[in-house]
């Protein structure tokens, strides 16, 4: 990435589109798909390992965890459809350009708190419930679990001096961006620790939650419906 661009021409790059394309680039450097799709693949095991499947992704951004999805899907042959649902235009429209080829992937503008009951096999959110905390953080996994027939895969981050240290350094070499070099850490410092999820396991009331920390300083967490596992 060159850190200098012309200036005979006005930039047209809105702000929001860039820091999605440099929050991309974390994620990869970060192994952030890794995750989501190891608590799909636990989750989908869990209910019989179906054929066919459906995700719906809250908070999606431009939704590039989903690729590894994908793959995943075509190497156990499961017909997979994904819906990304996030509350800017800006990120479905990115969402959009990502995945324009991809006909497995729907793109929605929407709220999860609005969307009917059981709308998809499993909502999953990433990077998505450390915007939330105390009652909010609940309300807002409810709803994600009123959204599923199945249960609920969240990927998130683990608050950590190491893993603040490396985003912040991270995000400074990689770009330019004020929302990356701010929100990068910040959502650090806005991740979980272990027993985070234990105070949630218990406000949530659901004894089948599970947590496991992945690499690169991310937890994967799976929340089935209840029943789900008998």
């Amino acid at each position: 990435m060159s850190f200098f661009r012309t200036l005979s021409v006005r930039a047209r790059e809105d702000e929001l589109s860039e820091a999605l394309k440099h929050l991309r680039r974390l994620n990869k450097i970060f192994a952030a798909p890794g995750p989501t799709r190891a608590g799909v693949e636990k989750l989908w095991k869990a209910i019989g390992s179906p054929t066919t499947l459906t995700l719906l992704d809250v908070g999606a951004g431009s939704g590039d965890v989903n690729q590894k999805l994908l793959r995943w899907a075509d190497q156990k042959g499961v017909k997979l459809e994904i819906t990304l649902v996030d509350l800017t235009e800006e990120a479905c429209e990115e969402a959009r350009n990502l995945f324009r080829n991809e006909p497995r992937i729907n793109v929605r503008r929407a709220d999860v708190r609005e969307l009917p009951d059981a709308s998809a096999d499993i909502v999953t959110g990433s990077q998505f419930v450390h915007h939330f905390e105390g009652k909010q953080l609940v309300e807002m996994v409810s709803h994600m679990l009123r959204a599923s027939k199945y249960g609920v895969v969240i990927n998130d981050i683990h608050r950590h001096p190491v893993s603040y240290a490396a985003v912040w350094v991270t995000t400074r070499m990689i770009s330019r961006n004020r929302y990356i070099r701010h929100d990068g850490p910040l959502s650090v410092a806005k991740g979980f620790t272990g027993r985070d999820w234990q105070d949630l396991k218990q406000q949530l009331n659901h004894d089948t939650l599970t947590y496991e920390w992945k690499p690169l300083f991310r937890y994967s967490v799976v929340i089935p419906q209840q029943g789900t596992l008998s």
